[in-house]
């Protein structure tokens, strides 16, 4: 059944169908802008300890890996706690990290497979099929998998702020509550009737 308030189209305050997308459009972009800064972490240290001054683990990939995703993913916590899910942030925050920390393990253990997979198994060694292995095939996989964790398991104590209906008020409440303008309209109208009846 559709309402319509007098002067105004049927369902003026529902917000426009857009605004979900827009708010996730906008999540996911904060979430690969997180991402990206992690990456730079995780492939920067792997080289680095791998193939860098000293090579510190150069003979051991897979430390060198578990190493560069344990940093980036603390760079990770803090951008998506922070910025990315901060409308998501729980209050039980012990919670919290250790679901962060199990998506990261879970996460880890896709590029750290993928690795493995590609260095023990098909037995490419050289620095470009470690890196294919592990920032190419293994972090594509294992960002998925973070993305679906962190969102529908992770960072889950509120919802994405709702976009306002057009023509309510920046701070008015009933921009979050979409269906309120339009019950408010039609219990406006129906107490304008019973006032008016003699």
């Amino acid at each position: 059944m559709t309402t319509s308030s007098p002067g105004g189209p049927a369902h003026a305050g529902a917000p426009s169908s857009r605004a979900p997308g827009s708010s996730r459009v906008v999540e996911l972009l904060r979430f690969g802008s997180v991402g990206l800064v992690a990456f730079v972490v995780d492939l920067g240290l792997f080289n680095l300890l791998r193939f860098g001054p000293g090579e510190l683990l150069g003979e051991k990939p897979l430390t060198a890996k578990v190493v560069s995703v344990s940093v980036a993913t603390v760079v990770a916590w803090l951008g998506n706690r922070y910025w990315t899910f901060a409308h998501a942030r729980t209050q039980d925050h012990g919670r919290e990290l250790l679901a962060f920390a199990l998506a990261n393990v879970g996460g880890m253990l896709v590029a750290v497979g993928c690795l493995a997979f590609s260095h023990y198994l098909l037995d490419l060694t050289s620095p470009l099929a470690d890196n294919i292995a592990a920032n190419g095939v293994g972090l594509v996989l294992g960002t998925a998998f973070r993305y679906v964790a962190y969102r529908y398991w992770v960072f889950t104590g509120g919802t994405p702020p709702a976009e306002p209906a057009a023509g309510t008020p920046a701070g008015d409440p009933a921009a979050t509550e979409p269906l309120a303008p339009a019950a408010a309209a039609d219990a406006a109208t129906a107490e304008g009737s019973a006032s008016a009846a003699p």
